[in-house]
């Protein structure tokens, strides 16, 4: 057992590491190829943050563990907004601004609901992938359309360490923060799998607690920062922006490259608090400016109490 944990920890801390130094890598290439920072903003820093998921969900599912892909993804959206959003109005309130978050929820919502239906006919086939894939260009090209429309919000904040650099430290950076990528998501594929079988838990109990939430770690950390420094009022829409590419993008890769089953405790249970968990957001935020204290206090005992429900499926309390 200790040697499951150990390389799940290893596996974390490549991922989370090699995430950082790709993006940062990627950025300063674009930089140097003269790409705009709102093209670099909408596709290399929106989806940094989602490169974990992505190579863990597409490693678990190609070595046949599809249980703990999917949960990743179910799991990583639902800590998305129940924990991060929650810990980070803790810490500090979340400015809300009602027409990004309008535009941004409509998208979120739809995409979750279109994800669920397919869920309900029990497998992710691979048309189900290139379904989702072609609703991430849309994503894409609405969210270019929509920022060059409205000039205030193309003012990105883009990592940029490695700007100025010369193209060795550039080039090194990328390529390190790839094989961490590559090589922590082998770890943490590997370890969860092993800890899954050796302590009799299920995978997608694995891929819904453990993995989903060292997968969002770069949400997590990065929001409480920001909150911390009174800055978090852009952690709302990084985390539904977030949600959105784990379903589109993510799932749409897996699923294209091959069919992912649905499990039980999916089909009944994990999916719907996903959506419920979602759906929460509307009458939290739609009348407010700010995600107060009080609300993320009650976000964050719900994920909670949903990590009680996992560890009372663990047990055989709920049978599912």
């Amino acid at each position: 057992m200790l040697t499951a944990v150990i390389f799940i920890l290893i596996g974390l801390i490549f991922l989370l590491c090699g995430a950082d130094f790709f993006v940062l890598g990627a950025v300063a290439i674009a930089n140097r190829l003269k790409i705009s920072t709102l093209i670099i903003g909408l596709t290399i820093v929106a989806l940094g943050t989602s490169l974990p998921e992505l190579t863990v969900s597409v490693k678990a599912a190609i070595s046949g563990n599809s249980a703990i892909s999917l949960g990743n993804v179910i799991g990583s959206n639902i800590a998305n907004i129940l924990l991060v959003l929650g810990l980070s109005a803790l810490i500090y309130p979340i400015n809300v601004n009602k027409n990004a978050f309008i535009r941004d929820f409509v998208f979120l919502f739809f995409t979750t609901l279109i994800f669920v239906c397919f869920c309900l006919t029990g497998t992710l086939s691979r048309w189900h992938g290139w379904v989702l894939l072609l609703i991430s260009f849309w994503f894409i090209f609405y969210n270019y359309y929509m920022l060059r429309r409205n000039k205030d919000e193309t003012d990105l904040d883009i990592p940029g360490n490695l700007i100025g650099k010369n193209w060795l430290y550039i080039l090194l950076a990328t390529i390190i923060g790839l094989a961490g990528i590559i090589y922590g998501s082998d770890f943490l594929v590997k370890g969860a799998a092993n800890l899954a079988s050796l302590c009799g838990v299920s995978q997608e109990v694995i891929g819904l607690t453990i993995i989903a939430v060292g997968t969002s770690a770069p949400e997590l950390a990065t929001s409480c920062v920001a909150a911390y420094r009174h800055q978090n009022g852009i952690a709302l829409g990084n985390v539904m922006g977030s949600n959105i590419w784990n379903i589109v993008l993510i799932m749409g890769i897996t699923a294209s490259i091959l069919d992912v089953k649905i499990s039980y405790q999916f089909f009944v249970f994990d999916i719907w608090i996903m959506l419920a968990s979602t759906t929460l957001l509307l009458p939290l935020l739609l009348y407010k400016d700010k995600l107060r204290r009080c609300e993320g206090l009650f976000m964050f005992c719900c994920y909670v109490a949903y990590l009680y429900a996992q560890y009372l499926i663990i047990i055989k309390r709920v049978i599912l």
